[in-house]
């Protein structure tokens, strides 16, 4: 007997190798995911100017960090361009197609900085306007690394605010622009990927306790169960093996003591640390 709707999701035709340098940009789904990548010392960079939502600010952070014509503004006292590594995997999650325009310039906002919200227009994007700028952005990525690969996804996290209806309604304008998006890059030597995180959380975790208290946000189970159907469906079984070497590492590292200030501990945790700079140094990842 099937108690579960389960998503089929086919094995990538390529796969995620431990040393690939990734960027996760997108709403606070990729910054979930992304955050094990990080935990599992991947060399990955998450949302380098915080939390992007709609596709045009996921558009802005691509050209802050790797066009030089654009100024960067950081957020340290420091007047030096950030740099990045070029990337050999995006992951681009996409959370709401509402953007915010300062009505004085007319542009699209990624952060509205607590000013009044009568400085501002709220707008749909309409599939149209998504699919496009999702094209760009794709298109942007490719002059950065030919042979970059890009993974699409809908983040499951529902928007209270527009009501559910509306909600729903957003996420079905980023669905159709990210299938019509990989349609349209199907016959690439290297196709875009949409990877099903939407589709996982509503059929397969479609039960309140696999929500967080706010009945919104995925649970940490939740987050742990996709983090797990992503990797089957993109993990090389040398990342696999990264892992399952690093793992000892980790639960060393996140060990809570009851006597974290006697020396059997401290000589614990300086074990742990001088394993992990072993690990990191083994596969180069501080290069």
């Amino acid at each position: 007997m099937e108690l579960q709707t389960k998503v089929n999701i086919g094995k990538s035709a390529w796969q995620i190798a431990p040393t690939d340098h990734l960027l996760f940009v997108g709403s606070c789904f990729a910054a979930n995911i992304g955050q094990h990548f990080c935990d599992y010392q991947f060399r990955a960079v998450v949302n380098p100017f915080g939390v992007m939502y709609n596709p045009v600010s996921i558009l802005h952070t691509l050209h802050r960090m790797f066009s030089h014509e654009l100024a960067v503004v950081d957020c340290s006292s420091s007047s030096e361009t950030p740099r990045f590594p070029v990337p050999d995997v995006v992951i681009l999650t996409l959370g709401t197609n509402h953007v915010y325009i300062l009505k004085e310039t007319g542009e699209v906002v990624d952060n509205c900085q607590k000013r009044p919200q009568c400085l501002f227009e709220e707008k749909e994007l309409s599939v149209e306007e998504c699919s496009a700028t999702l094209a760009q952005a794709v298109s942007f990525l490719k002059t950065v690394r030919k042979t970059v690969r890009i993974i699409l996804t809908v983040s499951p996290i529902r928007y209270a605010k527009y009501g559910f209806h509306g909600s729903q309604l957003s996420k079905a304008t980023l669905l159709l622009a990210c299938h019509r998006v990989v349609k349209d890059h199907e016959q690439d030597e290297i196709p875009l990927v949409y990877f099903p995180a939407y589709e996982i959380m509503n059929d397969e975790l479609r039960d309140y306790r696999f929500y967080a208290a706010d009945m919104l946000h995925p649970s940490d189970q939740a987050v742990e169960y996709i983090w797990q159907r992503f990797a089957n469906t993109f993990f090389s079984s040398d990342s696999f093996r990264f892992m399952e070497e690093y793992r000892p590492i980790r639960q060393a590292l996140q060990h809570k003591p009851f006597h974290p200030d006697s020396e059997e501990y401290r000589l614990f945790l300086a074990q742990a640390q001088q394993r992990q700079l072993s690990f990191r140094r083994k596969y180069g990842l501080d290069q």
